[in-house]
């Protein structure tokens, strides 16, 4: 019976590991957001920052997490096989819901979700007593269980989220009324002033939440941090204005970038010295569990547990080398970048391809705060509305959509500010506050104050805030849930049910980064259609070449597919090319969301570019309305199990698909190349192809009339051909377009040439 908890104790250090790594990757949204959206440093210069924050954060942690000991349960109800159970329940869960979670790139709270697993665990293992025992009923849960703690979670979410969001809304209209977007033209005081009241908040967060709790601080050190908060606040904020002021004035330093790297630093501290404990407190209180009953020698299940109410300090190497797999996590994790991307796109500036699609609820609350912004600005003053007007004008830039950074320093600084202040505040009142919640609702409320959310995005970032929030409370209920299944099935399984639980979280583990790789490659195709950036329509023509180029390849791939999967009712296949070409077409319609930006971003005299680039576009897009229909019925044609095409019908599609192949090869070649002459070759094809497809169409007929006998074979057949028909006209006055366009644009030049000879 003791190799059995043995085996548990190594499996929980495993899944201590797997944790930290999951962990991590969610987390770290926390204190990479607003460094990496106001590309205030480099990305490499970021991650070293957050790396000795992690590592100074793991080794000033205050070691055990006493919730996992018993801040949830009542360790002395418990015997010690039950409480193994316990925390084996909740770290299988834990990992796999955090894990869950990166994949889908959503932030959430580690706090939150072992406090609920904990919860859950310790209720299940509950329950089996007291419905085993004749003398005790549902009403004895109590006994076993701090109800309280759960309470006071729910309502910090609730606080969390509304106070964050308020506070980093008012802090951040404030700053931009004071600073403009043009801050670094103003004064030098301006800015040393506004380092000062930041960098002081931070300092204050650092010692308050990191190195107030490091056990090698001197006691008179901690205590005077603890009972002087507000001298330590003014004597501090007036130090650092001083020499922000002198490190702009002589220095010539971009104090905005200072307060990001040391805020940056600070979060990046707080989350590895209060969010590690999420991670090994459950395991090393298995430990510590372990080492009071093995010297005890009693039978597992008579060992009463109240060895877990007294406290015990971690041993300084497990923070080590936890803080050690943090920082790893936090250089190589794909998944830790995917989940801050969630955050940066929600507080972007500028406009981009939208992430969540808007709901009823995101539109009521657009609504109703645009009618309370009308009610509001009708009682303001003009001068004052003016004035506002003014601040809130951004600069022109221009630079590379994706060069651009997501928002600017200000809003950068004032994300970390806010953060630090409010997550301060809280540990100083005992609030359980999660750093999750406060940091992507302050990031969230500065991006509203900054007029990020306009009339183009506000509907579909609200509803994206709404969803993360809704992930947090099923969260705790998920966790909850899956923790109480996982400790029954440990308790009545035993060995049995804890191999086969570990091997179902290594496969799932294992399943969820194959996914995650795959879709990382998919990101990362180099046929991915590109954005114009040209101001010219020579320059745009060259662009374009090879997004024409691409579609036409893809295009060829889906249609010769689409043949293929109905001659061989290959559904597998079929349902694959439908994929395909939805992708096909979302990278069409980003293109042409572009279009404003592109039209804005061109030369006076070259506004021709426009009208050729906007016709191209619309040419792609009916050819892949085209392809996304002949998609579409073959898929519905096999999946509905109708009558196979006759041999006849799959024959002559063969001979059709083989003709649009080597059309579609030699566009291909023609754009890749850049050889535009060649296009002329391939329209001299245009009416032999058109001939094929009428014949196609008549042949059908004739059979129709005399011999075939399925409705849904002739209505498929034909919309097959007529489909294609519309496909070869789309392609056939793209190919026009680009060859009248081109030769318009080359013989300017050669006329300029031959003059200047």
């Amino acid at each position: 019976m003791e190799n059995l908890y043995l085996y548990m104790l190594a499996a929980l250090a495993f899944l201590a590991v797997a944790d930290l790594v999951v962990g991590v990757s969610n987390d770290a949204v926390n204190f990479l957001n607003s460094a990496i959206g106001s590309k205030a440093v480099s990305f490499k210069t970021i991650m070293i920052v957050a790396s000795l924050g992690v590592a100074v954060g793991a080794l000033t942690s205050s070691g055990m997490m006493e919730v996992a000991r018993k801040g949830i349960f009542n360790p002395g109800e418990f015997m010690f096989n039950e409480i193994m159970v316990i925390f084996m329940a909740v770290m299988l869960t834990d990992i796999l819901l955090l894990d869950f979670f990166n994949t889908l790139g959503m932030p959430t709270s580690t706090t939150v979700s072992i406090v609920f697993e904990l919860l859950g665990a310790s209720v299940a293992v509950a329950l089996i007593k007291i419905y085993g025992d004749s003398t005790q009923s549902i009403t004895d849960l109590s006994v076993y269980i701090n109800n309280s703690k759960a309470i006071e979670i729910i309502l910090g979410i609730l606080l969390s989220v509304v106070v964050a969001f308020s506070v980093g809304a008012i802090i951040q209209y404030t700053s931009r009324l004071l600073l403009s977007f043009k801050f670094q033209e103003k004064p030098a005081w301006y800015g040393a002033i506004f380092s000062g009241i930041a960098t002081s908040s931070i300092l204050y967060f650092i010692l308050i939440k990191g190195i107030k709790n490091a056990s090698f601080m001197n006691a008179d050190i901690k205590f005077i941090i603890s009972t002087n908060p507000v001298a330590l606040i003014g004597i501090s904020c007036l130090v650092l204005t001083i020499i922000s002021y002198l490190l702009i004035s002589f220095f010539k330093t971009n104090i905005y970038t200072l307060i990001i790297v040391v805020g940056t630093f600070a979060l990046a501290v707080a989350f590895a010295g209060n969010d590690l404990v999420n991670f090994i407190g459950v395991p090393i209180a298995a430990l510590n569990s372990y080492e009071a009953w093995s010297a005890s020698g009693a039978l597992p299940n008579k060992y009463v547990m109240t060895a877990l109410g007294e406290p015990v300090q971690t041993q300084p190497f497990l923070l080590l080398i936890a803080g050690l797999i943090m920082v790893l996590t936090l250089w190589f994790s794909s998944k830790a970048k995917a989940v801050v991307k969630t955050s940066v796109d929600l507080s972007r500036q500028d406009d981009i391809k939208e992430r969540f699609e808007p709901n009823f609820l995101s539109r009521s609350i657009v609504r109703f705060s645009i009618s309370a912004s009308d009610s509001l600005n009708a009682i303001l003053p003009n001068s004052y509305k003016e004035w506002t007007e003014k601040q809130f004008v951004k600069p022109k830039v221009i630079v590379k959509e994706q060069d651009l950074p997501a928002f600017d320093l200000v809003r950068a600084a004032v994300n970390l500010m806010v953060a630090s202040v409010l997550i301060s505040i809280a540990t100083s009142l005992k609030l359980p506050l999660s750093t999750t919640y406060v940091t992507f609702m302050v990031a969230m409320g500065t991006s509203l104050a900054d007029r990020a959310w306009g009339s183009e995005s506000a509907v579909y970032r609200v509803a994206g805030v709404l969803n993360v929030i809704g992930g947090w409370f099923f969260t705790a209920f998920s966790a909850f849930v899956a923790a109480a299944i996982m400790a029954y099935i440990l308790y009545h399984g035993e060995g049995y049910a804890l191999v086969g639980l570990l091997v179902l979280a290594v496969l799932l583990l294992i399943r969820s980064y194959m996914s995650h790789i795959k879709k990382s490659k998919v990101l990362k195709e180099v046929d991915q259609l590109e954005k114009a950036e040209s101001s010219s329509t020579q320059g745009v023509i060259q662009e374009s070449a090879g997004n024409i180029a691409s579609v036409v390849r893809r295009g060829n791939k889906i249609y010769t597919s689409a043949i293929n999967g109905l001659a061989i009712q290959d559904l597998k296949l079929l349902k694959k090319n439908r994929k395909q070409i939805d992708k096909l077409s979302n990278e069409i319609d980003d293109l042409r969301d572009h279009i404003f930006y592109f039209i804005k971003n061109l030369e006076e005299p070259s506004l021709v570019a426009s009208n050729f680039y906007i016709n191209i576009l619309g040419y792609l897009q009916d050819m892949t309305q085209s392809l996304d229909y002949i998609s579409k019925v073959s898929h519905k044609h096999i999946n509905n199990n109708h009558k196979k095409l006759k041999f006849s019908q799959i024959k002559e599609l063969k001979e059709l698909d083989a003709r649009m192949e080597a059309l579609f090869s030699k566009t291909q070649i023609a754009f890749e190349s850049r050889s535009f002459e060649q296009i002329g070759a391939v329209l001299a094809e245009k009416t032999d192809v058109y001939k094929l497809v009428k014949e196609k169409i008549q042949k059908q007929v004739e059979r129709t009339r005399s011999e075939e006998s399925s409705p849904k074979n002739t209505t498929l057949y034909f919309s097959l051909l007529l489909e294609t028909k519309d496909l070869l006209t789309a392609t056939m006055n793209l190919l026009e377009e680009y060859f009248g366009a081109h030769d318009s644009s080359v013989e300017p030049a050669k006329l300029t040439q031959q003059e200047e000879e």
